[in-house]
């Protein structure tokens, strides 16, 4: 399972939310784990306002739809969209969120984005959208194939964290890795035939998330974990020594990636730059 199909999992398990990615917090919203599906919500809102009209039929290709809630946003407003996703789980999930539907029939592409069937999908769709996918898939690898199943005018909608420019982004340790280095991003779009029609910072209205992740795991997960640490010590004390001999190294990156308490709303603001972008192919 990769780790943010976990993610998807836990967040679903411990939240009740459908949505892996960050929301949307602006100042009439209160910071609280209650109001994060609201946030949510107001993000897939955001997405789908950069979307033409539906003068026409529109289709849209969800790249990595996680368990189909964005995706059946846009076929309940009337949108013709796919999703890829690379896990059979998570595609079966996709499949019961849809399932009621009548109307148009999704298509759900069990595969990562690099073995996507061109040939069956070229130039078929009017917009491709990445919500916090396409820090996962090289640029060198999705930028041709985007080019192949788009038509010609149609919208490559990205909306996902990079790393910043500064020479400190480039040493980040990794507790807090994490998207494309945006410098590069921007020579490699220069060398493509996209055309950009938007870039907006929406990093502030993002980092608040980081804030409510640090509180979880800080004041719910990590007490719990150690918890069950002491039961388990005190039970196998022998079998505990030699799991944490044998753990150790990977046991500290994960304390320090996850339990340190430097997931911040600062750190995120200082290392990362959270854009929305929409591109357009001539």
């Amino acid at each position: 399972m990769h780790s943010r199909e976990l993610g998807l999992v836990l967040a679903r398990k411990l939240l009740d939310v459908e949505d892996l990615h960050y929301g949307l917090w602006d100042a009439d919203l209160e910071l609280k784990l209650g109001n994060l599906a609201a946030a949510q919500q107001r993000y897939n809102d955001m997405l789908i306002a950069q979307l033409p009209r539906l003068e026409r039929e529109v289709r849209v290709l969800d790249i990595g739809c996680g368990t189909g809630q964005l995706l059946r946003q846009l076929l309940d407003r009337g949108y013709s969209a796919d999703g890829v996703i690379p896990s059979r789980d998570l595609g079966d999930a996709v499949r019961r969120k849809l399932a009621d539907r009548s109307g148009y029939r999704s298509r759900i592409f069990e595969c990562s984005f690099e073995d996507f069937p061109v040939e069956q999908c070229r130039r078929h769709y009017d917009v491709a959208l990445f919500s916090e996918s396409f820090q996962y898939i090289s640029p060198s690898a999705s930028l041709p194939i985007l080019q192949a199943i788009l038509k010609p005018g149609a919208l490559l909608l990205i909306s996902d964290f990079f790393k910043r420019d500064g020479p400190e982004s480039a040493s980040l340790d990794p507790g807090f890795g994490g998207g494309h280095p945006l410098k590069d991003f921007y020579a490699t779009m220069k060398q493509t035939p996209f055309v950009p029609v938007k870039d907006e910072d929406i990093t502030r209205r993002i980092s608040p998330n980081m804030e409510l992740v640090n509180d979880l795991l800080m004041n719910r997960i990590k007490p719990a974990t150690l918890a069950i640490g002491r039961y388990v010590e005190g039970r196998y004390p022998l079998l505990s020594r030699l799991a944490l001999g044998l753990l150790r190294r990977k046991l500290d990156k994960l304390n320090y990636k996850y339990f340190s308490g430097h997931r911040s709303r600062e750190v995120f603001e200082r290392y990362k730059a959270y854009r929305l972008l929409l591109y357009r192919l001539p």
